[in-house]
């Protein structure tokens, strides 16, 4: 097993990609934690898989702190974050209000800030690795979603500071960033209702599981595109 017994949080797996990487990387022999604004799925899913599951906000710190203190108490420490909890409401720039921006990039910039900033300090001495989740709308212009994609650009833009942060502690944690094409999820069929070519989130959470694991043990900084080259050839973004 890849992942046995190693801690690995989370966030938004209720459903969707994050659900998939709950389920590897149980498989894998992980102690799972999913976090989740959405109760009763997450805790359907964690029964299921043996793990733990928490509510959890990711725009408050103090649920991040609660999260975090878990964690510890239940075992001990810390050694993967998956940031993949997520929102997306289609609408161009003429139609974002600037609740929608805040509301977008406070769940997906915000709140990947704070798993980075706790997760940092959960695994300076022991080591470990930090996976976010960003977008092809981050690199690839997308006009119906532009809170989402200025979010995801953030998310990567912080995922090679955070990685370069810990190179220059010294501290043994590694931090990398996955940006999805077309997934099947049902957030992404909220913007796009045609599930044809796209790709499944099992696709995206066996990167997610590679970069968590030993395997990728040199790898740090680094963003990996998951679209079977859809963005090269016209696909759609």
């Amino acid at each position: 097993m890849r992942m046995k017994d190693r801690v690995v949080l989370i966030t938004g797996g209720a459903s969707g990609l994050g659900r998939a990487d709950a389920e590897l990387f149980a498989a894998e022999g992980a102690r799972v934690i999913i976090t989740d604004i959405d109760d009763e799925p997450g805790q359907i899913l964690a029964d299921t898989l043996h793990g733990l599951f928490l509510h959890h906000d990711v725009t408050s710190e103090s649920d991040w702190k609660r999260v975090m203190h878990a964690i510890t108490e239940h075992y001990g420490g810390l050694d993967v974050l998956v940031n993949n909890a997520g929102t997306v409401q289609v609408a161009d720039i003429e139609s974002t209000s600037l609740e929608l921006y805040q509301r977008t990039n406070a769940v997906h910039n915000d709140g990947t800030f704070l798993g980075c900033r706790y997760a940092i300090e959960a695994m300076r001495e022991r080591g470990g690795s930090i996976v976010n989740m960003s977008s092809l709308t981050a690199i690839r212009g997308y006009p119906l979603v532009p809170s989402y994609a200025a979010a995801k650009g953030a998310v990567l833009a912080l995922t090679h500071t955070v990685a370069v942060h810990c190179r220059q502690k010294g501290y043994p944690i590694r931090c990398n960033a996955v940006l999805p094409g077309p997934i099947a999820t049902p957030l992404a069929l909220t913007v796009i209702e045609d599930a044809s070519g796209m790709g499944k989130p099992e696709d995206v959470a066996q990167m997610v599981l590679f970069l968590a694991s030993e395997e990728s043990k040199h790898v740090s900084g680094a963003q990996f595109v998951i679209d079977n080259a859809g963005s090269m050839v016209g696909g759609p973004a």
